[in-house]
């Protein structure tokens, strides 16, 4: 299919015409794949045969082959066009900086087409420089990776091929043809929410979209054939503006996806095709240039360039600001884009014009060729009215002997029906007969022959069961024999197996209680040396608890006992003191109104004597805390490491504890009285302020004394409390070193326990193998004689199960065959009753006796003249009907009226559907003639039925 369009679009391209090809679809649907295509490898097949060539190298392919098989001089020049983000790119550049964008013109001797200033166009020589064009340009097209395809084209592209050939007239003049072929691809349409682009590409897909929606708007445009066609929104319409509407010869491919999933896509790309397949193009030759004709162009192109760079050189021309230069060509530019579109609207204006006279005069036309063809319709009506009459009258005659030969060939065809039923009757009944007796024969022959073969199907039969029962009672009485010898010499051998199996189990327990008794005494030595090295290492682990439990003992009583009567001592001094200060505080309570004056100072005195208290009791109580933290972790590390003097240490942690807290409740009483009665003398001090004012310096120093008494007893009890906390660590250092001693001591006595086990194990595990050996031994012999035996025994039954099996299988077979035989008498039995041995079963078909009825005596129909006759006596009535039939011809305009009514309602239906009247209906009822039918014909005056014949039909009865 690609070669033959490209086959085609070379020819019109060489004929001196501009070809333009397009090619349009949804992304990922190979349409760069179609244009281009691949190189298949290693040069499997040639330019022309090679299926994964594209559009592109197909068409230079059959250029060169044209062009070459014609013999012309000829050159062949190619570019290619980039169109991204409506801005102009050229891929054959040869500078790696694509990014120079290029700028378009509107080509003054072209009024559709366009010029691209600083366009490469490269030469071509041969169709193998082609793929490197393409691979050049393709590398430098914009690509990108989205969802929908790996290599999307973000742009759109025009291969442009450019064609000169130069002919040779008769008169010997050259002249030069121009053949130019656009190879348009388009990208893709895009869906952005499909596709995934975002950012860049989703831009660059707005713009692909927004320009092919320009290129639809254009194509619905021209098909609307609307007065402005919208090519300048876009850079690629105004490209393809010379192939949308214009001289070339244009031709699109719609690629489609097969995929169910774009389904919309698909049918919008179908839509832009039919939309595009009815643009109307008009293609046209261009004109051929002679040699002095297109080097006088060029020598005045030339020329006036001359005298351009001659102006600017010398600056002899024109000159203005820039600012003016910009405004004027931006005005110029918008004057020659308005002039542009006022030229196109003129120029639709007159098509429409020109379209609408045609259509008019098309009319007229017609409206005389209706007048004409009415007035010899009219004419035409006239004379067949006139022959209508004559007719009539021959008609009414035919039509009365007609009517009278068909009701005499009814008359004939009842009674030939009814001779026909007759005919039939009998011979069915003589039919019948017959094959009543050919059953009857058949019968009784095929019953004599099956008696006869049934007879001697039964003799063989019985003679093969005897010699069957008498072979089988043979065989049985050899069997008996066989088993009754195979029996006997089963016995003798078990009887002498078992007294060999009973001697050998005799030897062998005798041998066993032997060798058990020795091994029962050396495990008994064995287990007494081990019970007294146990009491032994049992004996040196009690002497070492006792020394450990007495050194603990003398260690407590020597450093704790001390510190605990110390501590005692004093709080009994501390609640000397306290008691002495309640007697002060009752003394201040009652000289409470004395000390107004003195309230505030003495207030804050007892504050701060409460919070030095407080103090010291708390340093105190974290002392004590700090021991039973001690003690509890020294009560750990023992629980760990000594786990069988757990009892011993933990009454003594006990009873620690227990002191520890008589020390620490006393503390806190001793706190909680301070704090009560400091809040009781505040009070009192508060009542009794007047009295204390004289007493105030005795009780002061009283106070102050009780204050320096009660911190000495309470650095007493902390010197007492660091040295029980370093007894206490002393304890723990002694009790470390003994314990490691300990299990110094358990762990050598663990390993040599260990070591003497192992040896036992070891001597038990030999005791254990001797034994084994001598079971084993034992176990062997039997085992040997008893699977001697079991093979002799197992050789006998096999014998013996053997002869067994070959009797049962020849019973079997005997029974079998005896069934079998049994089987097949029945079964012929059975056959031989039911389907050999037939019954003469009735058919019911047999005929019975019958009295037939037939008629003897035929119609026949008068003679034709007697019928004329007869129709002559009736002529005045029909002169009458006739008459009537003339007068409804002319009817009133209001049945007319009416009558074209009808028309009009049946003119929408073909003119083949004739309706079926019955024409040779009888009405012999009435005393009349049949009816017949009448067709008027007349013109409508419907224009949608002009130039056709609207028929309809009216019945008329003559009586």
């Amino acid at each position: 299919m690609k070669r033959f369009r490209c086959m085609y679009l070379v020819s019109v391209c060489l004929f001196n015409t501009f070809v333009n090809f397009d090619r349009y679809g949804q992304t990922g649907t190979g349409k760069t794949f179609t244009m281009e295509g691949e190189r298949s490898p290693n040069e499997e097949y040639t330019w022309e045969e090679d299926p994964l060539a594209g559009i592109i190298p197909r068409t230079l392919h059959q250029i060169f082959e044209k062009l070459t098989d014609n013999g012309t001089e000829f050159s062949v020049k190619v570019s290619l066009l980039e169109i991204y983000n409506e801005e102009l790119f050229d891929l054959l550049n040869p500078s790696s900086d694509v990014s120079e964008r290029l700028q378009m013109f509107d080509d003054p001797r072209n009024k559709r087409g366009v010029i691209i200033k600083g366009l490469e166009e490269i030469t071509v020589h041969n169709k193998n420089e082609v793929y490197q064009i393409l691979e050049k340009g393709a590398a430098k097209r914009t690509t990108a990776a989205t969802l929908m395809n790996a290599y999307s084209s973000r742009s759109h592209s025009v291969f442009s091929v450019t064609i000169h050939m130069k002919e040779t007239t008769v008169d010997g003049e050259e002249l030069v043809k121009i053949g130019k072929l656009n190879l348009v691809d388009l990208a893709g349409s895009e869906n952005i929410g499909r596709s995934g682009a975002v950012d860049k590409r989703a831009r660059e897909a707005g713009n692909i979209n927004q320009s092919l929606l320009t290129l639809g708007r254009v194509i619905t445009a021209l098909v609307e054939r609307t007065p402005h066609v919208p090519y300048r929104e876009s850079k690629l319409t105004r490209i393809l503006q010379d192939s949308l509407g214009g001289r070339t010869r244009t031709s699109i491919i719609a690629t489609i996806s097969p995929a169910s999933l774009n389904l919309e896509e698909t049918l919008s790309t179908l839509e832009y095709a039919h939309r595009a397949k009815n643009i109307l193009n008009k293609p046209e030759v261009n004109q051929k240039l002679t040699k002095k004709a297109l080097i006088k162009e060029y020598t005045e192109e030339i020329e006036r360039l001359k005298r351009d760079l001659a102006a600017a050189r010398e600056k002899n021309g024109v000159y203005i600001s820039e600012e003016n230069f910009r405004a004027m060509s931006g005005k110029l530019t918008v004057q020659e884009e308005q002039i542009v579109e006022l030229v196109e609207k003129i120029a639709a204006i007159e098509e429409e014009l020109n379209r609408v006279t045609e259509l008019f005069m098309d009319n007229k036309n017609e409206l005389d060729q209706c007048k004409s063809d009415l007035q010899n319709k009219t004419q035409e009506l006239e004379a067949t009215q006139k022959h209508l009459q004559e007719t009539k009258l021959q008609l009414v005659k035919e039509e009365y002997i007609t009517s009278a030969l068909e009701s005499t060939e009814e008359k004939l065809h009842d009674t030939a029906s009814r001779l026909l039923n007759t005919v039939e009757e009998t011979t069915k009944a003589v039919s019948g007969l017959h094959s009543k007796l050919d059953r009857k024969k058949a019968v009784d022959q095929h019953n004599a022959e099956a008696q006869d073969i049934f007879g001697k199907n039964l003799n063989s039969l019985f003679n093969s069961m005897e010699e069957l029962i008498k072979d089988g009672s043979s065989k049985q009485k050899h069997m008996l024999e066989v088993h009754k010898t195979l029996f006997g010499n089963l016995l003798s051998s078990s009887v002498s197996a078992l007294d060999t199996i009973t001697a050998t189990a005799l030897g062998s327990l005798t041998s066993i209680p032997e060798n058990v008794s020795t091994l029962v005494s050396q495990i008994s030595n064995m287990i007494l040396k081990e019970q007294s090295l146990a009491a032994e290492s049992k004996t040196e682990l009690q002497k070492l608890i006792n020394v450990l439990k007495t050194d603990l003992l003398s260690s407590l009583e020597t450093v704790l006992s001390p510190t605990v009567v110390s501590i005692l001592e004093v709080n009994s001094q501390l609640k000397h003191i306290f008691r002495t200060s309640l007697t002060v505080s009752n003394k201040i309570e009652d000289q409470k109104k004395e000390m107004d004056g003195f309230l505030s100072t003495l207030c804050n005195n007892l504050h701060e004597l409460q919070e030095n208290t407080i103090s010291s009791l708390a340093e105190s109580q974290k002392l004590c805390e700090n021991l039973t933290e001690d003690l509890k972790t020294i009560q750990k590390i023992h629980s760990q490491e000594l786990c069988q003097l757990i009892s011993l240490w933990e009454e003594r942690f006990c009873a620690l504890e227990e002191k520890c807290e008589n020390i620490r409740k006393p503390l806190t009483r001793v706190q909680e009285n301070t704090e009560q009665k400091s809040k009781d003398m505040i009070s009192k001090t508060a009542s009794h302020s007047e009295k204390f004012c004289a007493e105030f310096d005795d009780l002061s120093e009283e106070l102050r004394h009780f204050n320096q008494e009660g911190t000495k007893l309470v650095e007493k009890s902390e010197k007492h409390c660091d040295k029980l906390s370093c007894n206490l660590e002393i304890i723990s250092q002694e009790t470390e070193q003994r314990c490691e001693a300990l299990n110094t001591n358990t762990l050598c006595f663990s390993e040599h326990w260990v070591s003497s086990l192992n040896k036992r194990e070891e001597e038990l595990q030999n005791v254990l193998k001797v034994v084994n050996q001598d079971c084993e031994a034992s176990s062997s012999e039997i085992t040997e004689k008893l699977s001697g035996c079991y093979a002799a025994h197992e050789n006998q039954h096999n014998i013996f199960l053997g002869k067994l099996t070959i009797g049962e299988e020849e019973l079997m077979t005997h029974s079998q065959e005896l069934n079998k035989i049994i089987k097949i008498g029945s079964t012929k039995l059975n056959c031989f009753l039911q389907q050999d041995l037939k019954l003469d079963v009735p058919t019911g078909t047999t005929p019975q006796r019958k009295n037939y009825l037939y008629p003897s005596i035929l119609a026949r129909t008068q003679p034709r003249e007697l019928l004329l006759d007869e129709l002559e006596k009736k002529q005045p009535e029909l002169l009458m009907m006739l008459n009537c039939s003339e007068n409804n011809k002319e009817v009133t305009s209001q049945d007319l009226d009416e009558e074209k009514a009808v028309l009009v309602h049946t003119a929408e239906e073909p003119l083949s559907q004739e309706p079926s009247v019955n024409t040779s209906e009888d009405c012999s009822s009435s005393g009349g003639v049949p009816f017949f039918q009448v067709r008027d014909y007349i013109l409508s005056d419907n224009p949608s039925t002009s130039k056709s014949v609207i028929w309809y039909s009216r019945y008329r009865h003559y009586s």
